[in-house]
């Protein structure tokens, strides 16, 4: 089924991250819908996390909040969802534990504990398992009326494996180790697995109305270079590589892709090369000396300020804004660049704070008119 969208107001973004010139970089910031705003709980209102991820109306609303309250300020939506909704399609109980986070009541602890084999043999329907991210999209991008686009995400195949055999977030990484160092083919056959699930996820939600992606490997800084290699990347680049096609199949233009492998700083320059339009950097990059390691690739580097600044003094952010668009050489390129956190906006920032972030990426990077 076709859908009819309003046309776009504004396409900064898309212009963007296909490399073009712009007249300014366009701005957004991860998890910019969620907790730090009043409006958010006033809308979740009693109800789980995954309850508003599953009920469209809801996600739309949510979806939305920031950009309406930001109005002219942030270029781009990022629908309400949760990377985790993959795991919960493949069979696997989720449930959102209040100031915990995720939980897996029961993950997967070895190859040989039964719920592996029905993982891995499971036909997953993803138009069917997930069709109220879908509702939510075509949903988000009808109330949007053209505002600005809409972005669908996944998580990385790594990061989604990291949740579902520790059963939720960690410091020590002790069971997905195991598994990757005990079990690395039955390791690489689950990847490869959640690999095609994100390829046919992402291409349902361009065909509902997202129209950009990102894929959030948020656990990549967890393994060494070598293992990067072996467990994350070739999964990465399977996406990059398959989604294209995937959306010629279904009679569907391509959209920008973009990913995120947090933490992964060693493998910023291989990155580069796995298909991708889009690379995001956390915190602990140098602007400028990500911009050598791009060099003339016609890639778009997305960050990469610390989220920890918002806590700061309005003097502190404007540092950090600065800090960017000095590295990142926007008033000689205009172009390369799309503004946004090293990663997730958190729960205590004020907005009114955030509010100030974008206003001075807009002071410090406006063009002089002629």
């Amino acid at each position: 089924m076709e859908h009819s969208f309003e046309p776009l107001k504004n396409d900064l973004i898309l212009r963007a991250a296909w490399g073009q010139r712009v007249e300014r970089p366009p701005i957004w910031v991860m998890r910019q819908a969620g907790r730090y705003l009043p409006e958010y709980h006033q809308a979740k209102g009693s109800r789980d996390f995954f309850e508003c991820c599953r009920d469209p109306e809801v996600a739309s609303t949510l979806t939305l909040q920031p950009i309406e309250r930001f109005a002219g300020l942030i270029d781009a939506a990022i629908i309400f969802s949760d990377i985790l909704v993959i795991p919960q399609a493949m069979g696997m109980t989720v449930e959102m534990v209040d100031k915990k986070g995720p939980h897996f009541p029961n993950p997967l602890r070895s190859p040989n504990d039964g719920q592996y084999a029905e993982v891995m043999k499971r036909d997953v329907d993803v138009s069917k398992e997930l069709d109220y991210v879908y509702k939510a999209i075509t949903l988000t991008r009808k109330k949007l009326q053209g505002r600005v686009p809409l972005i669908g995400f996944c998580g990385a195949p790594w990061t989604l494996l990291c949740y579902m055999v520790e059963g939720g977030g960690t410091k020590l990484f002790k069971e997905v180790k195991t598994w990757i160092y005990k079990y690395p083919e039955e390791t690489n056959a689950l990847l490869q697995k959640i690999s095609e699930l994100c390829v046919e996820y992402l291409a349902l939600q361009v065909k509902a109305g997202a129209q950009l992606i990102q894929v959030f490997d948020s656990w990549a800084g967890e393994l060494s270079p070598s293992s990067f290699k072996k467990f994350s990347q070739p999964y990465l680049e399977y996406i990059a590589k398959h989604l294209p096609p995937k959306l010629k199949e279904l009679g569907l233009d391509p959209v920008p892709m973009i990913v995120f492998p947090k933490g992964a700083w060693y493998a910023l320059d291989a990155v580069c090369d796995l298909g991708y339009n889009v690379v995001g950097l956390d915190w602990l990059h140098s602007p400028t000396e990500a911009v050598k390691t791009v060099g003339d690739r016609p890639i778009v580097i997305q960050g990469n300020a610390d989220p920890g600044v918002l806590y700061g003094s309005h003097a502190a952010i404007t540092e950090a804004v600065e800090e960017m668009v000095q590295g990142y050489d926007w008033a000689n390129r205009k172009k390369g660049w799309i503004c946004n956190l090293g990663h997730g906006i958190t729960p205590f920032v004020n907005p009114e704070d955030l509010r100030f972030f974008f206003q001075e990426v807009h002071r410090l990077t406006k063009t002089e008119e002629k």
